[in-house]
């Protein structure tokens, strides 16, 4: 057998590595449906420590900030990039993703992108001699924008999302079907102008997206099939140092936050005994939790209280360096609680601009205990722009 059921619950659940520890009541993650929507897609972005809402812009945008795209220095762009995914364990799951941007003009733009999450192909068959029955499971996004300039340094996106989910196995239920949603993302970005200082120039950005805000996706007709969106908060902040007409460095830093709810604890009680009504009981009161109001509890709902709360951020922090604008490096760090899924990463990058085309390349490789699914990957990308150039520094 070519694949095991195995391998695609290992995609399903994406960054949410099931940690081994001793103190396993204090583990208390927060999962949902069609994690790969969290997933970096682009090089630049994954060699920054996954940051992008308040990167400058770039063809990749359209996923991080779409409101990026009225600061375009070109007209039009696309970008096309391809992602390995569980790598060391097998060779054909992999995420592709393709963007497009327009900049309509000086106050607003389009952009638009397409995302495959492919998780392999299983073989499956009721014994040896039969012929196997070829299941290729996979997921798909597909997302447009509107940009406009609210003022001369500040923007703001409304993205709206279809999104569809094609993960049931035809061998286990006859009349499975791929489950599907819709998702809108609102963001924000600033940029100011070039400041001088005493020894450099200097440019601020501020940048925030809510995004894949919509309806739980659902497979079937089962309570046990509904499951949230990851919608999520992400904030940032950085710098340019432009030290000359040649040199130039940028530093990022940046939180996110699922809004979603937190999974309570199963003793109702309190008595220290769970029972199987009891798990029944909280399993239902979390999935009544619609989608709105769950955004908002987010907010207070830890268990452990505030404490538990703060460890729901991730933070990232990353620099980039430009050389005339040519050549790139680039380098993050990534950090998520132990209690939250423990993801831990250090990655680095390039990246190599001639005339209208950039290619970009990351590699990340693993810092704590929990092994990511995207240990020592290589990830690749390209970006065309063309049209009329603006100058918007």
């Amino acid at each position: 057998m070519k694949k095991i059921l195995v391998t695609v619950l290992i995609g399903l659940v994406a960054f949410k590595s099931v940690k081994a520890q001793n103190d396993i009541e204090k583990f208390n993650p927060i999962t949902t449906g069609v994690p790969f929507l969290l997933i970096a897609a682009d090089p630049r972005a994954g060699a920054l420590g996954d940051i992008g809402v308040v990167t400058s812009h770039d063809a990749f945008s359209q996923h991080w900030n779409p409101a990026q795209n009225v600061f375009a220095l070109s007209k039009q762009g696309v970008g096309i990039s391809y992602t390995p995914y569980l790598s060391k364990l097998v060779n054909d799951i992999f995420l592709a993703d393709v963007t497009y941007y327009n900049r309509l003009s000086e106050r607003s733009a389009v952009g638009a992108s397409l995302r495959y999450f492919k998780l392999g192909d299983i073989e499956a068959r009721q014994t040896l001699e039969q012929d196997p029955l070829i299941l290729s499971p996979n997921e798909f996004t597909f997302d447009v924008s509107y940009a406009l300039r609210l003022s001369e340094r500040f923007s703001m996106a409304v993205s709206g999302r279809y999104l569809r989910s094609d993960l049931k196995l035809q061998t286990s239920d006859a009349d499975a079907s791929a489950a599907s949603s819709f998702a809108v993302d609102v963001s924000g970005y600033y940029q100011s102008e070039e400041i001088p200082y005493s020894d450099f120039d200097g440019r601020w950005r501020m940048g925030f997206n809510i995004s894949n805000i919509g309806p739980k996706i659902k497979y079937d007709n089962s309570d046990n099939s509904e499951s949230n969106l990851p919608t999520n908060l992400a904030l940032g902040g950085g710098f340019d140092f432009i030290l000359d007409e040649y040199n130039k460095v940028g530093v990022s830093l940046e939180v996110n936050k699922l809004l979603v709810p937190t999974p309570q604890d199963p003793d109702l009680n309190g008595d220290g005994e769970v029972t199987s009504e009891e798990i029944a009981q909280n399993n239902r009161d979390y999935r009544n939790i619609s989608f709105i109001s769950g955004m908002f509890k987010s907010f207070g709902d830890a268990p452990g209280g505030m404490s538990e709360e703060l460890k729901e951020f991730t933070w990232a922090l990353g620099a980039e360096y430009w050389y005339q604008d040519v050549f790139a490096f680039r380098a993050g760090y990534f950090n998520e609680s132990d209690m939250k899924g423990g993801r831990k990463f250090a990655s680095v990058g390039a990246g190599f601009r001639y005339t209208a085309i950039n290619i970009d390349i990351s590699y990340l490789f693993g810092t704590g205990k929990v092994v990511t699914p995207l240990d020592g990957t290589l990830r690749f990308g390209l970006t065309f722009n063309f049209g009329d150039t603006y100058d918007e520094y």
